[in-house]
């Protein structure tokens, strides 16, 4: 993997990673942001939950296709509320997220392939 793979991967680690932890403490940004589009408490845990074990699973080699896919997923989610909230920015910048995160589903097919013998 290269620098620039590896760099990519340390962002993306970090943005699922402290994404979740900030819904799971219910900070109060993201608690009252999500609220107004009916995330309850419960479910905002549990949308964190499913961000940190993404992340985490961003980390180990063998787990990160699927990390990368749940990832994947809850900033899809968070794109639908921030179109939903008419925040361009912070939609774009989720979408480069997400493709990013497909350039590491992409890495980590070809690693599982095994080699023709």
């Amino acid at each position: 993997m290269n620098i620039l793979l590896k760099i990519i991967l340390v962002v993306l680690i970090f943005l699922a990673i402290s994404s979740g932890v900030t819904k799971i403490m219910l900070m109060p940004q993201d608690a009252e942001f999500f609220g107004k589009y009916g995330f309850t408490s419960i479910i905002l845990i549990a949308y964190g939950a499913a961000q940190l074990i993404g992340g985490i699973f961003l980390i180990i080699q063998k787990t990160r296709f699927i990390g990368s896919v749940i990832v994947a997923i809850t900033f899809l989610i968070s794109a639908v509320v921030l179109i939903m909230d008419n925040n361009i920015l912070f939609t774009i910048i989720t979408f480069v997220a997400v493709a990013m995160l497909g350039v590491v589903m992409k890495q980590s097919l070809k690693r599982e392939k095994p080699v023709p013998s």
